[in-house]
């Protein structure tokens, strides 16, 4: 069997592999949720139980600040869906428009506690002993206690049953894999090289010559894995370049791009092709926002999410039992990140129409539908304002951690490359001018002189 074949084999399998394991996960996350929410029912009830005994021994303070409380969210809630509705009807609101909503909604605010003075202006003193409240109360706690208890030990226990049910295909998809992976280490010519433990991606002598343009040349660094790694250069240094032949969109003249894998194998990008690439979970955003502005931002992040497939043709067009899990641990994935990137409330809104800020937000959210291991940022910040900048400063740190994966940034916004990144590899040219950490490279003279401005009578 030709390498090509084995090739395509071995990431079919290594992307069912995935997909198994992600229904275990999820077939577990299922029933922990499922509990969790009965428990929280069982709470509210118990709760409410309480506050029917324990009402004559309310005071006035207690029960004011409640219901402002309630009212307050219960305003605020009302507010946002007029938001939402513009952004729903394809049209922000005007500047004036959104100034008489918010004067609308902060007169609304201010009206509350006037009108809960008037509400509670006859309510009785207390007139239960508080001892006996309190004796209530007690009692009530230790029940809720006895009551999660009790749930979350035997949901832990229907979860270890929900995940056991997927072990044996979990156990075949892996076997597959293997037996696949030694075929292909047998019909590779050449082993894909060796890449030091504790890197996820090694760039050697990488070139990249347009004719007789040398957009790259020679350019050599490695990404440790788990950092965030930003790659500058002042406008035509070859940084975007760079990532084109990272992700294979260009195949390179020359150089070695070698990337550890999650199973920690050693790959060769340049013989892998550019659609299989997302497969070993190497994702990248672009300059330009690429949304699909005809779909809603769900929809957006299922497409991103349709490339893990592994269900065929033949199979999608009869929609069989496989399509419909793969469907599902998609959806399941989409509904994650939606909630990560704070996004939930627009799920359901056409990407047309939506801020700016929301759209950058979607297209980073795309990339995290791949089981990312490398994250590929190209501008991210081009475009925000101060304040969605120090936001996106503060997501790309929380991706990193909380998806347990490297970022690789392109950024002309110097603030944000040197809050957030460990390492900087600075170019020019397409040649290689400094690396370091942020100070040292803040300290360059020579960067300072080819990319930050400094003249030359200065540098001296």
């Amino acid at each position: 069997m030709s390498e090509k074949r084995l090739l395509k084999r071995s990431n079919r399998y290594e992307s069912l592999l995935r997909t198994w394991t992600e229904l275990a996960a999820l077939s577990a996350e299922r029933v922990l949720r499922q509990a969790e929410a009965k428990a929280d029912a069982e709470e509210r009830r118990i709760r409410r139980d309480l506050a029917e005994r324990n009402f004559a021994a309310l005071d006035r303070d207690t029960v004011y600040q409640t219901l402002l409380s309630e009212r307050t969210e219960r305003e605020n809630r009302q507010y946002l869906d007029l938001r939402l509705e513009a952004l729903k009807a394809g049209r922000a609101l005007t500047e004036e428009e959104a100034a008489a909503l918010d004067a609308s909604h902060a007169r609304r605010l201010a009206e509350l506690p006037e009108e809960l003075d008037r509400l509670l202006a006859d309510l009785p003193a207390p007139t239960m002993d508080p001892a006996e409240a309190k004796r209530n109360a007690d009692a009530a706690e230790a029940e809720i206690r006895q009551m999660r208890e009790a749930l979350r030990a035997k949901a832990e226990r229907d979860a270890e049953a929900a995940r056991q049910k997927y072990d044996k295909r979990i156990a075949a998809a892996q076997a597959k894999l293997e037996a696949v992976e030694q075929k292909l280490a047998a019909e590779r010519s050449a082993p894909a090289g060796e890449l030091a433990e504790g890197l996820t991606l090694g760039v050697t002598d990488l070139k990249m010559y347009f004719g007789g343009v040398k957009a790259v040349d020679g350019l050599s660094f490695e990404v440790r894995e788990g950092e965030i790694f930003g790659l500058i250069g002042p406008n035509g240094a070859g940084k975007t370049t760079v990532f084109n032949c990272i992700t294979q969109f260009y195949k390179p003249t020359a150089g070695t791009l070698l990337f550890r894998t999650r199973e920690g194998k050693v790959l060769d990008l340049t013989r892998e092709k550019v659609h299989d690439v997302i497969l070993h979970g190497i994702v990248r955003t672009f300059q330009n926002v690429e949304v699909v502005r005809e779909m809603t931002v769900l929809e957006n992040l299922l497409v991103a999410g349709s490339r893990q497939f592994t269900t065929g043709l033949f199979g999608s067009a009869l929609h069989l039992r496989k399509l419909k899990l793969e469907e599902q641990v998609v959806r399941a994935r989409a509904e994650k990140v939606l909630d990560f990137m704070g996004l939930s409330l627009y799920k359901d809104y056409l990407a047309f129409g939506l801020p700016y800020g929301i759209l950058k937000k979607i297209e980073i959210a795309r990339t995290l539908m791949c089981s990312p291991r490398l994250i590929i940022l190209d501008e991210p910040a081009a475009g925000l304002n101060d304040t969605e900048t120090a936001e996106l400063s503060g997501l790309i740190r929380r991706i990193r951690d909380e998806y347990n994966c490297t970022i690789l940034l392109v950024e002309h916004d110097m603030g944000l490359v040197m809050e957030v990144c460990d390492h900087i590899c600075a170019i020019s040219f397409g040649q290689l001018l400094a690396y370091g950490t942020p100070a040292e490279i803040q300290a360059n003279k020579e960067v300072q002189q080819a990319y930050l401005g400094v003249d030359e009578e200065e540098a001296e």
